[in-house]
């Protein structure tokens, strides 16, 4: 599994396969599946993730940043 944060853009991108992704879903607002070929969710993007996740502070001490 990887996470990844982006902070200039404010995306939380978390993958748990290597598999390409073959198409990508924004199920509700600000969050994104994405789906290998058979379509199992591989994983997920969420918009704005600092204003959508509660915890943010504690959240991003696990995660590595990009930006």
């Amino acid at each position: 599994m990887q996470a990844k944060y982006d902070t200039e853009q404010d995306i939380l991108r978390i993958r748990w396969s290597d598999a390409p992704i073959e198409e990508s879903d924004e199920e509700q607002s600000g969050f994104i599946l994405d789906y290998d070929q058979q379509g199992n969710v591989i994983g997920v993007e969420i918009l704005n993730a600092s204003h959508k996740i509660s915890q943010w502070q504690q959240l991003t001490s696990l995660i590595r940043a990009d930006g």
